[in-house]
């Protein structure tokens, strides 16, 4: 199901903050529960929840939805994005799985 656009706006103006941590081997983004609108974001994870599809990051199962040339992902008070290429899925699909990588 396509987002509403009150969730497709609230996605827009977020400010995205890029996971250094992450940076050589799952590029991301996430904005975090309590630095943004605590409402919207409920709906949004809540969305990801009930219209998403089940995949897996290595062992681990995942819900994600994709957006716009996204893919998103919760994790208790976090929400993820990255580019649909860069998914597990997409790259396990091509051999760009990073080496040495531990879950």
């Amino acid at each position: 199901m396509e987002l509403n656009n009150k969730l497709k706006e609230f996605i827009e103006n977020q400010q995205w903050i890029f996971a250094k941590t992450y940076a050589k081997t799952w590029p991301h983004e996430y904005i975090v529960q309590e630095r943004v609108d605590n409402d919207l974001y409920l709906e949004l994870a809540n969305h990801i929840d009930n219209f998403g599809y089940e995949s897996y990051f290595y062992k681990t199962k995942q819900i994600y939805f994709e957006h716009n040339g996204f893919t998103y992902w919760h994790m208790e008070n976090i929400i993820n994005r990255c580019v649909i290429a860069d998914t597990y899925h997409e790259r396990e699909k091509n051999g760009r799985l990073p080496e040495n990588f531990k879950e």
